[in-house]
């Protein structure tokens, strides 16, 4: 039987990547799926896709015992907004200024997936980010967090079932933390704190598409030892807020070549409560971010499937949007 593998994206928040946004990065469609042309000899087209449809996202579909794979992405997103610079004297307003702003963010990330069980798949996300922002010219170039999975399918796939997956993640503050750093002069490139969370996956054959959605939760470890300097004050301490999401999709294939798929998320990320050595607190509201997905994956080889994706922001809070391509990454030393 002639088969082939498509993977796309969804875009998904992550305490580390955007602040209020907890990225699944996890939230991304990265494992692949075989196409729904039929070739002679194949089995009935239903039988077929239940099969080959088994996952819409990497939630749904893990590696098999022993097995490894390495996958490349790179993400771009752009974030514009408008600041205030104002200016109080004597109760008057001196200057009043409305300057516009522009964040680009570059990320180049490795994944690597291994199968401890046939049900039991653990990973790992390594970033680079490059951060440009136009407004004070400002740069960094560094590492992101580093990420760490977990995925664990309790039941073995049925054909017609609802397909179950239950994921963990553990981030780490390997970037450079936007609380240690000279904020007039700097960039951050991580979140500043470790976060746990974990959730549940479910994916479903519709013939000829497949439905998949996930929720998760997300807990962010508390920060303390600081000595950052925020105007007349010095930051001691950070309590992030716990965050929610959940995403709902489908996907689609529409030629032996093409697969299409679309989907939606919806991120709550809690409070941030702001610690200062004088005793004072400063609070940042919480914030609720949307976001649309949209991928195309394209079969260049029968080893080979690029896919390209582009994200548009819902909410004020969301990136204005993003593009993104991602491949993987075949040598000897991680064949099956």
């Amino acid at each position: 039987m002639n088969r082939w593998f498509v993977r796309g994206f969804i875009l998904v928040s992550a305490a580390g990547l955007l602040p209020g946004m907890a990225m699944a990065q996890e939230g991304n469609v990265d494992q692949a799926r075989e196409a729904l042309a039929r070739q002679e000899g194949d089995e009935d087209s239903t039988k077929q896709l239940e099969e080959v449809f088994q996952a819409a996202e990497k939630n749904y579909s893990l590696q098999k015992k022993g097995t490894h794979s390495l996958n490349y992405s790179f993400d771009y997103s752009y974030t514009g907004d408008q600041r205030l610079d104002l200016a109080i004297s004597n109760g008057s307003v001196r200057n009043l200024d409305v300057v516009p702003s522009a964040t680009h963010n570059f990320t180049n990330a490795f994944s690597y997936d291994y199968g401890l069980l046939d049900n039991l798949t653990i990973g790992t996300r390594v970033p680079l980010v490059v951060k440009y922002d136009t407004q004070d010219e400002l740069n960094v170039y560094d590492f992101g967090d580093i990420s760490f999975t977990g995925r664990w399918q309790p039941f073995a796939y049925v054909p017609g079932k609802m397909s179950t997956t239950f994921f963990g993640t553990l981030n780490s503050k390997t970037g450079v933390s936007p609380y240690e750093i000279d904020i007039n002069e700097q960039l951050s490139t991580g979140s500043g704190y470790y976060s746990v969370g974990g959730g549940l996956s479910m994916s479903k054959v519709l013939d000829p598409v497949v439905v998949f959605g996930s929720v998760s939760a997300t807990y962010n470890l508390t920060v303390d030892g600081l000595e950052q300097v925020r105007g007349a004050r010095l930051l001691q301490e950070v309590e992030p807020g716990f965050g929610l999401s959940g995403s709902l999709g489908f996907a689609y294939s529409l030629s032996y070549d093409i697969s299409l798929s679309v989907s939606g998320q919806l991120s709550y990320s809690d409070e941030t409560v702001l610690t200062f050595s004088n005793g004072d607190q400063a609070v940042a509201q919480d914030q609720m971010t949307g976001f649309l997905s949209m991928s195309l994956g394209t079969r260049l080889s029968d080893m080979t499937i690029v896919n390209t994706s582009l994200g548009i922001g819902l909410t004020e809070d969301a990136p204005d949007f993003s593009l993104g391509v991602s491949l993987p990454i075949n040598f000897s030393g991680l064949k099956e």
